[in-house]
């Protein structure tokens, strides 16, 4: 198996964790905790307008934002 850059989480782990999660399981989690973090408000408001300018909830907006790493 090759390994995976370095910057690079792994995504969570497609196999059963191991009994204490594992080292990969805990920085996914970390990772992700962050990324979801809420933003300040005004941020958060201009992402809601926008996202209710497209027909989209705020979440689906925000993960669009996560995924694509660019304002729709």
């Amino acid at each position: 198996m090759k390994p995976i850059g370095l910057g690079h989480n792994g995504g969570p782990p497609l196999e059963e964790p191991e009994a204490d999660g594992g080292w990969g399981l805990w920085i996914w989690k970390r990772k992700h905790k962050a990324a979801w973090k809420t933003p300040p408000r005004e941020i958060a408001l201009r992402r809601l307008a926008r996202a209710e300018e497209l027909g989209m909830t705020y979440k689906e907006y925000t993960l669009e934002i996560l995924e694509r790493g660019r304002y729709l």
